[in-house]
């Protein structure tokens, strides 16, 4: 098995864009939760097997490169799909008068408290990934029929755009994308072990993922990647 222990580059990086053209890409699918790992053993969708050993503390990113060969120009490339985000606004609490309002703003954090979701707060929207579906969620939210308050579920990566890079991470563990432009070195290790998708009405449920484009986001490491036989 192919363990790959550093980051070429990624694909929205200039000189990785025009080197790729007409290039024969090989994509690594991963969902933006394994993308939080640093250590995995997966396929490529060609079916080739490989493994991932990155540096603690580090991870993959849509559009990052593991493996190119110049010769017959191919790659490696990751692929990751983030997941939906449901949108509750909050806008409505306004309306009504003060203590029914502050009422409404408890009973809301109780109910997305009560299910363990990260959540982050831009003006009166709140976004919160929506890691276990939108049945799920959207039952939460009617079970819970908090007055002044309704939501919306989108693609991830229409709300990326919206976040800082603190909050994107909060929302999507690492796998964020886009206008972020951040710099993270890739070391090699030592050792190997392993151990636009439409708005949805209010309450209205959706019964298939999201479709994820891919989105590059621009960081190189400081040293080349390199591969090893096992």
């Amino acid at each position: 098995m192919e363990i790959f222990d550093s980051i070429l580059g990624n694909a929205a990086d200039a000189e990785w864009k025009a080197r790729l053209e007409g290039a024969q890409v090989d994509w690594l699918e991963l969902s933006q939760w394994d993308a939080q790992k640093n250590r995995f053993r997966r396929k490529t969708a060609g079916g080739r097997s490989m493994a991932v050993a990155l540096e603690r503390g580090h991870s993959l990113h849509d559009g990052d490169i593991l493996d190119w060969d110049e010769e017959t120009r191919r790659a490696v490339v990751c692929r990751i799909r983030l997941c939906p985000v449901m949108a509750v606004e909050m806008a409505g609490l306004a309306a009504l008068p003060a203590e029914e309002a502050l009422a409404s703003a408890v009973r809301l954090g109780h109910a997305l408290g009560n299910q363990h979701w990260p959540a982050v707060v831009r003006g009166s929207t709140v976004f919160v990934p929506v890691s276990t579906g939108k049945d799920v969620a959207a039952s939460v939210m009617d079970t819970h029929a908090v007055p002044g308050v309704s939501y919306v579920f989108l693609a991830g990566e229409d709300v990326l755009d919206l976040l800082d890079e603190h909050d994107s991470r909060r929302l999507f563990g690492g796998a964020e994308q886009g206008g972020h432009a951040h710099t993270h070195a890739h070391e090699p290790l030592l050792s190997h072990d392993f151990g636009r998708e439409h708005r949805y009405g209010e309450g209205q449920h959706a019964h298939h993922d999201a479709g994820c484009g891919p989105h590059g986001r621009r960081h190189r490491g400081r040293r080349h990647g390199h591969r090893a036989e096992r």
